[in-house]
């Protein structure tokens, strides 16, 4: 026992106390949010190996459509050197599935629930979490927020294990034929308002599993999105950021990042 305590006199602080107020640090090898050096006359040809769900197009102008990018080092490849990169910006998450294309490095972050739905919630937002045939990555991520470093409940953001007690879902998973009828029971037994968080490119667009006969190729379609989260998986403070976008808490608020 006191074994315990003594390591975690050690350890000190470990939760990111000081997110949102300051810009958060990353690792060399993350990968943000991708910039499109569009100055460049070069196109990017189509590489089906790399760029397996036609991520990137090439027209007047180059775009990446973050809902279909995997975030993998070799999607760079594709273009000529300097045209396509990622940057330190985690923040990715958007309210509609077109603000997801990008041509340059601006991203139409998500927007804040109206007002009145936020007196609703009060400060807190409970969330059922729908595995809809993930691969379980972006599971993964989103369990990493309850931990010592990300501690979401501090945000009074938690997850429940009814639907009914919850404010809405969060869904990963390219929803499977076998989960499409579990997803919609689950949408209905939400009480309104209710919101959906599509995480993941799969949830968004089907990931890798894009055009398979036993999915849906993500939530739309099926149930109303409200919370676009891109990412093969996104980083939990991608996440975060998302969410807290949606509660008003991050609004209007922009940080530099490189």
């Amino acid at each position: 026992m006191w074994g315990i305590i003594i390591n975690r006199f050690k350890q000190g602080f470990r939760t990111t106390l000081s997110y949102p107020k300051e810009v958060p640090s990353f690792p060399q090898r993350f990968r943000g949010k991708p910039v499109l050096n569009n100055t460049a006359d070069t196109p990017c040809p189509i590489n089906k190996s790399k760029d397996p769900l036609g991520a990137v197009a090439s027209g007047k102008k180059l775009t990446l459509d973050m809902g279909k990018c995997l975030f993998n080092e070799d999607l760079k490849a594709i273009c000529p050197k300097g045209i396509l990169t990622y940057s330190q910006d985690h923040r990715l998450a958007v309210s509609k599935k077109k603000d997801l294309i990008l041509q340059g490095e601006e991203v139409k972050l998500a927007r804040a629930l109206n007002e009145k739905t936020r007196k609703i919630f009060g400060r807190s937002l409970k969330l059922r979490e729908v595995c809809a045939g993930s691969c379980s990555g972006c599971d993964a991520e989103i369990q990493a927020m309850g931990n010592i470093v990300f501690d979401l409940s501090r945000f009074g953001i938690q997850f429940v294990a009814s639907p009914r007690h919850a404010d809405g879902l969060m869904i990963t998973g390219p929803v499977t034929k076998n989960m499409e009828l579990a997803l919609k029971k689950t949408y209905e037994a939400v009480p309104h308002p209710k919101i959906v968080i599509a995480v993941g490119a799969c949830a968004i667009n089907g990931g890798p599993f894009q055009g398979g006969r036993d999915v849906h190729d993500g939530v739309d379609g099926l149930i109303p999105v409200d919370l676009y989260i891109p990412g093969c998986p996104p980083h939990p403070l991608t996440i975060l950021d998302g969410l807290l976008r949606l509660l008003g808490k991050l609004e209007n608020k922009e940080n530099n990042f490189r």
